[in-house]
């Protein structure tokens, strides 16, 4: 398996990071990202299917919906569990494991796809979790992601937030994932292809405001960014809210937000 840089403390604040707030009302609101990607992925009744970095199972349960057998992984047990529970609620066979995405407990060539929504590109050592993607994919299986771009909405939301909280040093940024330099540079020759398609995820409230209660509220990496600030947290939020008004395309008083992201599909050599 590949080898890790010394980041567990990291990912250890990672961990109660994603655990806070409910994560599960965000992904509620990104469902159709994972239902288009499996969709564009084309998969197989029967494929193997694992997901990395699963949160509560969006991409985990499209797959399943289409007859595959699918593993959902996260490191966060809590959003597994919610993963667990929509499989049970919908009568679909779905295994889950506590796993790290840069460490796999999977040998090689194991899955017929590796999927990931928005989820993988929050490991903090990029390389060595490419790496595991590409390990665990059999040659000539895919691997197929969904990944907000850096210049997108939420790629600008976490630069906001960086302004204000800034993140650990010798953190490469999340939505690099969405650059395709630089998924050239992490996949490199463990795959033959790599094909991006750049797509909008619409968030749609009432207002502005509307969208930055919601995410101060529920969405981990906010959260805990307003609980880091206290009493200092109010620029933050009017930022938050500009930004919402600035990417806002609605013309009836309410909020529609096109957040940029791209699909990534690669075939593993």
């Amino acid at each position: 398996m590949t080898t890790k840089l010394p980041l567990e403390g990291i990912k250890a604040k990672q961990q109660k990071t994603w655990a806070s707030g409910d994560y599960g009302a965000i992904a509620a609101l990104i469902h159709p990202m994972a239902e288009r990607l499996v969709q564009s992925a084309d998969l197989s009744h029967g494929n193997r299917v694992l997901d990395v970095a699963s949160g509560t199972g969006n991409a985990a349960l499209a797959a399943a919906r289409c007859g595959c057998t699918v593993t959902a992984t996260d490191y966060v047990p809590e959003l597994l569990e919610r993963a667990a529970d929509r499989a049970r609620a919908e009568g679909l066979p779905l295994t889950v494991e506590e796993a790290d995405a840069e460490a796999l407990p999977y040998p090689d060539d194991t899955f017929d796809a590796v999927l990931s929504v928005v989820g993988v590109m929050f490991a903090p050592h990029q390389e060595a979790a490419a790496a595991e993607l590409a390990r665990v994919c059999r040659p000539g299986g895919k691997i197929v992601l969904a990944n907000w771009t850096p210049d997108g909405f939420i790629g600008r939301l976490f630069k906001t937030i960086g302004r204000h909280v800034p993140p650990p040093p010798g953190i490469q940024p999340p939505p690099l994932w969405g650059d395709e330099n630089r998924l050239r540079e992490l996949f490199g020759d463990r795959v033959t292809e790599l094909a991006l398609t750049p797509r909008d995820m619409v968030f749609r409230f009432d207002s502005a405001g509307g969208f930055a209660d919601r995410f101060k509220d529920k969405y981990g990496p906010t959260l805990k960014a307003f609980e880091a600030l206290g009493e200092n947290g109010k620029a933050l939020y009017e930022d938050m809210v500009a930004l919402a008004e600035e990417y806002n395309t609605a013309t009836d008083g309410t909020l529609k937000v096109p957040a940029r992201y791209v699909e990534v599909i690669a075939v593993a050599a």
